[in-house]
């Protein structure tokens, strides 16, 4: 199967590896782009699937809440990031972050067929057209996850004026602004470090196995590339492969992460909420959080600006 200068552009830039190394690896899967993706892992090439370089569609992520016992996250997305600076279509995800914070919807359909809060004669599809045919861009509203404090309260963060939306849900028999302070750093924390899980014993089984596979293949294939006597006997290879799954199960479950502002670069996120609680005679845990982050696993349709205007004035 003959392979094209795009799709080595394409897994090119989802992982960072080289031209050669990306076409070789769609040589050997089929052009099978995740399969490809899988075969440069394994061979060391690169450690995981680069998710922000496939980050490219525009919009905004914005919060809606109602005191500290309740909030919603909205992801409305746009053509173009100059939307995002618009005043109108702001306000606009401003009004469907309201209504995602009082709907029953179970589904993204079942939401967007719901009638619109400020006019019950319209849907929120509805309204979602109209404001289309005003911003002249396609737009759509993509998710939207609620969030309710069972016991404690719910604190929400917005990065980059809309880029990132985090909403935390903190376990407190006793909450105080001491503990939402704590709970908002650590939404700021989710933000920039992009945890998976809280705990480690989040992880589900299938995860683990997939991630022990490939850790197995980089180590063996390390090994075999070493001179023949200095290559490490099976039993040292599991050792290694043991110590390297801790590592890569710490840096994505949000209790072992390093806290972001640890003064002593050591101290993880449990220990800084356990900090906090025992400060204030109560206990603060983090039994849940989602994080929204503009166009995440989305691709962008990749325009030429001066070729798009030259066709415009007829010269293309």
């Amino acid at each position: 199967m003959a392979i094209t200068a795009a799709q080595v552009k394409e897994l090119r830039e989802m992982t960072g590896a080289g031209m050669m190394e990306c076409k070789k690896a769609l040589t050997e899967t089929g052009a099978d782009m995740e399969a490809a993706v899988e075969w440069l892992r394994k061979n060391g090439i690169m450690k995981a699937a680069k998710k922000a370089s496939r980050i490219a569609a525009e919009g905004l992520c914005m919060i809606a809440s109602d005191s500290d016992q309740e909030a919603a996250v909205v992801e409305v997305n746009s053509e173009t990031d100059f939307v995002a600076q618009n005043e109108t279509f702001r306000t606009y995800v401003a009004k469907v972050a309201n209504q995602a914070l009082h709907t029953s919807a179970a589904d993204i359909d079942a939401f967007l067929a719901e009638p619109w809060e400020e006019d019950n004669s319209k849907t929120v599809n509805d309204v979602l057209v109209e404001m289309t045919a005003v911003i002249s861009e396609k737009l759509s509203i993509r998710r939207f996850e609620k969030v309710k404090a069972e016991a404690g309260c719910v604190v929400s963060y917005v990065h980059g004026g809309g880029r990132i939306g985090v909403i935390v849900e903190g376990v407190c028999p006793a909450v105080n602004d001491s503990v939402k302070e704590a709970l908002y750093n650590v939404a700021m924390q989710v933000a920039a470090m992009s945890p998976k899980y809280i705990a480690e014993t989040d992880i589900p089984e299938d995860y683990r196995e997939h991630e022990k596979e490939i850790l197995l293949a980089q180590a063996i294939k390390e090994n075999d590339e070493l001179p023949e006597d200095r290559r490490k006997p099976q039993q040292i290879i599991e050792k290694m492969l043991a110590g390297r799954l801790v590592k890569q199960f710490k840096e994505i479950c949000l209790n072992d992460q390093v806290y972001v502002k640890a003064e002593d670069g050591k101290q993880s996120v449990a220990q800084y909420l356990a900090q906090v609680g025992k400060a204030n005679g109560t206990e603060v845990t983090v039994k849940r959080f989602v994080r929204f982050e503009v166009g995440e696993g989305m691709e962008k349709k990749a325009d030429n600006f001066a070729e798009e205007v030259m066709a415009q004035v007829g010269k293309g």
